[in-house]
């Protein structure tokens, strides 16, 4: 049985302060309270109730936040209360083509050294932390004694279900999303630019060297070149996705297109830029949005399915096929938690009733 989300944390679920581990524990016990067998109280019903409907009607600050925005969240939240409606009054339990459940990713990745040796990293940590010879996880533990290490390029990868912290020897903090693989030096000593490879999806705060000119950071994607000094930013450059897609949150960057000789494109804060053929478009997006799997979160603004079940693929290591082809090009909105069981994820979708689907094993069936 489920347990029930607190009176505080009702409260801090309805002014949107809550922590991703306490906001998966609200939506789970709301999608599924009957599946347990348990009834909430007419009181608790009407609660929660009040409480998503406050968070709907509440004055928003507008700093940082367009109307787009705002409508977005609206939908989101009213979304939830629909969703909660129909769980809660419908005679009996979601009509569910799948019993088998699939839990989320969480901290897993392995480090390849320029020797081959392979260290998987440990699930219990959130991140590691290379610096010259010397590795550690980011809360101090070593990894690893100097003596055994034989560092000149490095690489940490994450496997489909994982996610990890890495702290370049320049202070540069990224985040790999699942399936995401980077590779760089062990130090930016003495080299006049700081060049990393990517593939899949990484969130990089660079880190800004202090220095005449400066020492330019570079990322290079199959698709992409993107050039900074010190900034933030986000990549999506998976294999499987139509495009590379970079978006800014801050500072500036340069995208080119590799081997194109031109002065390439200037992102400012709020743009995304993906390649197009042998150009970078630009647009406006919203940058919260794209990092919400940072975050801890699915989040998606008028996004096709299909494009939505690839970060599901990705995060819980499942396949999906398509039994409707058409069913894919269908757009949803809303967000739910990241850590969250897949049904939980599936669910709010087919609250929708645009789509319905099937789980057997590690295999999901879209209709």
């Amino acid at each position: 049985m489920k347990r029930e989300p607190t009176e505080d944390l009702l409260d801090k679920y309805s002014q949107g302060v809550c922590t991703a581990e306490e906001k998966a524990l609200v939506e789970s016990w709301f999608l599924h309270w009957k599946a347990d067998g348990v009834s909430p109280s007419a009181a608790r019903i009407e609660r929660a109730n009040r409480e998503v409907m406050r968070s709907i009607l509440a004055e928003v600050p507008v700093k940082k936040i367009n109307r787009n925005r705002q409508l977005a969240g609206i939908a989101a939240a009213i979304l939830l209360l629909l969703g909660i409606s129909v769980l809660l009054f419908r005679e009996g339990p979601l009509s569910k083509a799948y019993r088998n459940d699939i839990g989320p990713g969480g901290n897993k990745a392995t480090l390849t050294l320029s020797n081959g040796k392979v260290i998987p990293l440990s699930s219990t940590k959130t991140g590691v932390v290379i610096e010259g010879d010397h590795l550690t996880y980011n809360d101090g533990t070593v990894l690893a004694s100097p003596q055994n290490m034989v560092l000149n390029e490095v690489q940490v990868s994450t496997p489909l279900g994982g996610t990890y912290q890495v702290s370049l020897p320049d202070g540069t903090r990224v985040w790999l999303n699942a399936g995401s693989t980077l590779k760089f030096p062990s130090s930016f000593a003495d080299l006049k630019e700081r060049i990393v490879r990517l593939s899949g999806e990484a969130y990089f705060e660079v880190a800004r060297i202090k220095s005449p000119q400066g020492i330019k950071f570079i990322v290079k994607t199959a698709q992409q070149e993107v050039s900074v000094l010190g900034t933030h930013f986000n990549i999506n450059s998976y294999a499987d996705e139509p495009n590379t897609k970079t978006t800014l949150l801050e500072g500036s960057v340069r995208l080119s297109v590799p081997l194109l000789q031109n002065g390439g494109t200037i992102l400012k804060p709020g743009e995304q830029g993906f390649n197009e053929g042998q150009r970078i478009e630009v647009s406006k997006v919203e940058a919260e949005e794209v990092i919400a799997w940072k975050n801890g979160e699915f989040a998606f603004s008028n996004e096709r399915l299909e494009s939505i079940m690839r970060k599901i693929a990705r995060w819980y290591d499942v396949t999906v096929v398509y039994e409707n082809k058409n069913v894919g090009n269908v757009p949803f909105g809303g967000s739910i938690s990241r850590f969250g069981k897949v049904s939980e994820v599936l669910d709010m979708l087919e609250l929708t009733g645009k789509v319905k689907f099937k789980v057997e094993g590690r295999r999901i069936t879209v209709n």
